[in-house]
């Protein structure tokens, strides 16, 4: 594995952690009512849908990320003909990080309801859906001689993850909340 690739690892498994650990510490310190509460007006009815595509998403994200870390070779990756490897960095943190402040923020203005802390959480509901959308086009720009089952299925996994971070989260969670 590149050094490269390893510092990608290293941002994934730090940020997933700090990810990861947000929601368990988020969950545990609001309360026996925090779930319901974090759902805020997202109908009961569609919640266990909201769940089964939380899980897809997480499937195309290792589907995307073992095809990063494991099929690309960094010094021959060319992003549109500009950017390289380096570039999955950025987007990554972009994505990890602002994910690891929605719980903690969220959990905030349950509690203490304002509209800088509803700014903060769509901010950070933005920032992770653009960047998401970035994967996708970092993807499809991609020029690479890897290609085959394992590009598509890369490919299809971020399509699906942009549309669950830029959509269900930022917008459609987002209007149902408040």
């Amino acid at each position: 594995m590149a050094s490269q690739q390893i510092i990608l690892l290293v941002i994934n498994i730090i940020g997933g952690i700090a990810v990861i650990g947000s929601y368990i510490l988020g969950l545990h310190n609001a309360g026996p009512n925090a779930a319901n509460a974090l759902w805020g007006g997202v109908p009961a009815a569609i919640r266990p849908v909201y769940g089964v595509y939380m899980i897809l998403a997480a499937i195309g994200y290792l589907a995307f990320l073992y095809f990063i870390l494991a099929r690309l070779t960094p010094a021959e990756v060319s992003i549109s003909g500009r950017f390289g490897y380096s570039t999955f960095y950025v987007i990554f943190l972009l994505i990890l990080i602002p994910s690891a402040f929605w719980m903690p923020l969220t959990n905030v203005y349950v509690g203490n309801p304002g509209t800088a802390l509803w700014v903060g959480i769509r901010v950070v509901l933005a920032i992770v859906g653009l960047a998401s959308i970035a994967l996708v086009w970092a993807l499809l720009a991609l020029k690479t001689q890897t290609s085959g089952v394992a590009y598509w299925l890369a490919v299809a996994g971020s399509i699906y993850f942009a549309f669950h971070c830029a959509v269900l989260d930022a917008i459609v969670w987002a209007a149902l909340f408040k």
